[in-house]
């Protein structure tokens, strides 16, 4: 694998008193999905074709305070990611417009 391939990374740890499971998604060939189940639950989706990772409500159930809270700050996070992006890409290939 060359230096800056795409590739999805899970990882597992397991300790005496917890399992812990990590992904990173490195690539940019994700499905991106933000469905809702019936008139309770959003959910957030990233997939790519090794791992998915699934975003909903606390239990699975209706729409908490702390669910708006999360999802708030999902959008602030991201927010920050694409700006990051926007600008890296700027600098690296001035004049040239990301689609």
């Amino acid at each position: 694998m060359s230096e800056h391939e795409p590739y999805t990374f899970a990882s597992v740890s397991i300790e005496e008193d917890r399992t812990r499971l990590a992904v990173s998604f490195k690539t940019p060939y994700l499905s991106v999905l933000a469905l809702r189940a019936g008139d309770t639950r959003p959910f957030l989706t990233l997939a790519s074709s090794e791992a998915e990772v699934t975003v909903t409500t606390t239990g699975g159930g209706p729409v908490t305070g702390d669910d708006v809270s999360l999802a708030r700050e999902l959008v602030k996070v991201a927010t920050r990611y694409l700006a990051d992006c926007e600008r890296l890409h700027a600098e690296r290939f001035p004049g040239q417009v990301a689609l």
